[in-house]
């Protein structure tokens, strides 16, 4: 993927704003967990950054997604993988649908003050029988003359807490799993919505994540995004996105975890010499930094046939299991050549050790990306 004049501007800018206004309070918010959604937002939107490739029509930037994947690769000197992924909710997760699909109205009262960073977003799709397998949700929505009667609970939704909004994928029909699903968007406001206790992660701990519950919520059904039973479609094409966001925003705390960690074994002394003299740590670290730049390639490649409109939910789900599989590779390398000091909270490799293990799990488990993989080599009929 070229990277233009323009496309280095945006990496830039997004670099030194994250720079500056995350990752000084990375470690407070950590602490807190919980980070101050509408005020960061609001500066994104401020600088038209939670727009870059949505329509100027509605207050977006209308570039290509290649531009989109600059912005989530710069994220990543926050960091700050609990921030980063609550930022990728608001761009990713929770509007493309909404974009693509949503009417005009619609767009106006949800997506515009989204992309202003007036109003956060959060995507609300799993839930505590069904995570990965989108097809098993329960959460129902009932026609009531012009209104949805909801009823369920999901779990697992970032930015719970904060939300203005949540896109909420529900059962409009008792057809089918695949065609009796719909997008609805649900003000966090309206009667009936109940948000639970922030759950207590192992990682992302600067992200508030907690349970929703829908106890006869009573929404319009204007606020259903595109037609009625192509939820489960429109939530698959959000998928390529999601998963190519969460590919890219953290190729770079991998490359920072590898070159903090060759800095301290440079000072590090055992045996009377530097730790990074040993051949086996120079090799170990030189690996991975080329498996970094290789996934990096693979994120890429994926971008550049998703702008050119082909399918690439081959090659997402690829760079997803590659993504997490690598990040808990560098991070547990990493914390090695630490070696005690990497056992303690303080240092970069042992946050991305916590942080990284999610990778693995949200947005789609390894166990779910195999089987697109197989399913795409003809091996699952």
């Amino acid at each position: 993927m070229y990277l233009n004049e323009e496309k280095k501007a945006l990496f830039n800018t997004v670099k030194e704003f994250v720079k500056k206004e995350i990752k000084p309070f990375a470690d407070e918010w950590e602490q807190n967990g919980f980070f101050p959604a509408h005020d960061l937002f609001k500066k994104m939107g401020n600088l038209d950054l939670l727009g870059i490739t949505k329509s100027e029509d509605f207050g977006g930037m209308g570039l290509d997604y290649s531009y989109g994947l600059i912005f989530a690769e710069a994220l990543g000197y926050a960091d700050d993988c609990g921030v980063v992924t609550a930022i990728g909710v608001q761009t990713d997760m929770a509007t493309p649908a909404l974009e693509r699909y949503g009417s005009e109205e619609l767009k106006k009262e949800f997506l515009v003050p989204a992309i202003k960073g007036e109003k956060v977003t959060s995507v609300a799709i799993s839930e505590a029988g069904g995570g990965s397998d989108v097809s098993s949700l329960k959460t129902s929505a009932v026609k009531k003359g012009n209104d949805y009667i909801i009823n369920g609970q999901k779990m697992w939704i970032t930015n719970a807490t904060q939300a203005d909004y949540f896109c909420t994928l529900v059962n409009t029909s008792d057809d089918k799993p695949h065609i009796n699903k719909s997008l609805i968007i649900i003000p966090s406001n309206t009667k009936g919505v109940s948000i639970g206790d922030k759950i207590d992660k192992l990682g992302f701990r600067s992200s508030d994540t907690a349970p929703v519950y829908f106890d006869n919520v009573c929404v319009p059904q204007k606020y259903r995004i595109g037609i009625e039973g192509d939820g489960f479609k429109m939530q698959m094409e959000q998928f390529q996105e999601e998963r190519l966001f969460l590919a890219a925003s953290i190729l770079v705390s991998m490359d920072n975890c590898i070159d903090y960690t060759i800095e301290y074994c440079s000072e590090r002394k055992a045996f009377g010499k530097n730790i990074i003299d040993n051949q086996a740590i120079q090799f170990r670290l030189s690996e991975l930094k080329t498996e970094v730049e290789a996934l990096r390639s693979l994120v890429y490649r994926a971008c550049e046939n998703y702008i050119r409109g082909e399918d690439v939910t081959l090659l997402a789900s690829m760079a997803k299991l590659k993504s997490g599989r690598l990040i808990r590779e560098v991070a547990d390398t990493c914390i090695q050549y630490y070696g005690g000091m990497g056992f303690t909270w303080e240092n970069q490799a042992a946050k991305l050790y916590r942080d990284g293990r999610l990778h693995s799990i949200g947005g789609g488990t390894d166990e779910i990306m195999l089987r697109i993989i197989s399913k795409y080599l003809k091996m699952i009929k």
